[in-house]
């Protein structure tokens, strides 16, 4: 593709994106301590595209071969592919290590944010956000101006600044009782079995 630029170009990559069951994510032009791949002008993030992308994955050969990470392979096929139309290189978040900073790469984004526990939040896929690869483009891209900070990303002082430790208390609570449960039931299982068996009525 030619790398000239128009005002439709970054509609072209998306097109390009959205026919593999992925969409754009956001994109990036990196800067000295991003650590992208050398050469690399442009960065565009690659995730699952809700509701297209598991029909397509699940008719891929790497779903039905039955080998290990299929949804990785599968991945990098694709993104792969991709980046060959491209003229890009191709980066994924598995593989390593070390690991490519898809999450400091995502905050750099502008339409991905950090919640107060640190999910990832996007502006359209909110906490359903995930990256399955990267493009390093070797030229610049034009890229949307990112809309507004989406609510679940916001933190609210003071009171919602507790919640991470809330969600930790809630969270611990739930596995004691978990245990206090699985531990009740175990030793009911032992005293059935322990127990005689009554015999016959005389």
């Amino acid at each position: 593709m030619n790398p000239a630029q128009t005002p439709e170009r970054f509609l072209e990559v998306t097109q390009l994106v959205d026919a593999t069951g992925l969409m754009v994510l956001g994109g990036l032009h990196p800067e000295e301590t991003d650590l992208v791949p050398t050469g690399c002008k442009t960065l565009i993030l690659l995730g699952p595209k809700d509701q297209h992308f598991w029909p397509i994955f699940a008719k891929s050969p790497e779903k039905a071969d039955g080998a290990p990470d299929p949804l990785d392979r599968w991945s990098e096929r694709v993104v792969s592919d991709l980046a060959k139309k491209l003229s890009a290189q191709p980066v994924f978040p598995f593989g390593g290590p070390p690991y490519a900073p898809f999450y400091s790469w995502a905050l750099r984004c502008g339409n991905i944010f950090s919640s107060p526990i640190r999910l990832l939040v996007h502006q359209q896929m909110g906490l359903y956000v995930s990256f399955r690869g990267a493009l390093a483009l070797p030229w610049h891209l034009d890229l949307p101006q990112s809309g507004p900070r989406p609510a679940s990303a916001v933190v609210r002082p003071p009171v919602k600044a507790l919640a991470p430790s809330r969600l930790l208390k809630t969270a611990l609570m739930m596995l004691q009782a978990a245990a206090l449960i699985s531990t009740a039931q175990t030793v009911q299982a032992a005293a059935r079995r322990a127990a005689p068996r009554a015999g016959p009525a005389p």
